[in-house]
């Protein structure tokens, strides 16, 4: 039963992964859509299942509903992974959707955080994933999105030298 999100997101990947190589023939779309399925992968992994990831190792965690914390922020190493765990999801929506603005990233990114930390507390309770929902969490998701997006406007300033009228 713990393992059911797990199951559920290599199902959804590997669909997706078959769609990609039927339906995409160029060859660089192809690569950058099949790099993005294995980030979402990786991410909804580390995310929504029992497995955990430190600088190091891997590790499963014990069986558990995890806690909540929804009124201190701690600025960590927990902090800054998180928000580098979500500068690519950044750089993925600001790239999938170019009409939004760079402001208009702040409360997306907010709430992508907050919809991952309340999927966890779901799924915890759930499936006994032990996972903690934690606002430091939200936040370092909407800053890392943020910066995401913002990579996105320095990428095509510098190497496309298109007019950033259009992305901000």
């Amino acid at each position: 039963m713990r393992w059911m999100p797990l199951f559920i997101i290599l199902i959804l990947s590997l669909s997706g992964g078959i769609y990609l190589f039927n339906n995409i023939k160029e060859f660089n779309r192809r690569r950058v859509a099949l790099v993005s399925l294995i980030y979402v992968t990786f991410l909804g992994t580390i995310l929504f299942t029992p497995m955990s990831f430190t600088g190091t190792s891997v590790y499963i965690m014990p069986a558990g509903i995890g806690s909540v914390n929804l009124y201190h922020i701690t600025y960590d190493l927990g902090f800054i992974e998180n928000i580098a765990l979500t500068v690519p999801l950044g750089f993925l929506i600001k790239r999938a959707f170019s009409n939004i603005s760079l402001i208009s990233m702040v409360p997306i990114g907010l709430m992508t955080g907050a919809a991952i930390e309340t999927m966890q507390y779901y799924l915890s309770h759930m499936f006994l994933i032990n996972r903690t929902s934690d606002i430091s969490d939200v936040v370092a998701n909407g800053i890392g999105i943020v910066i995401g997006g913002t990579l996105v406007l320095v990428y095509h300033y510098v190497y496309e030298k298109k007019s950033l009228e259009k992305w901000i």
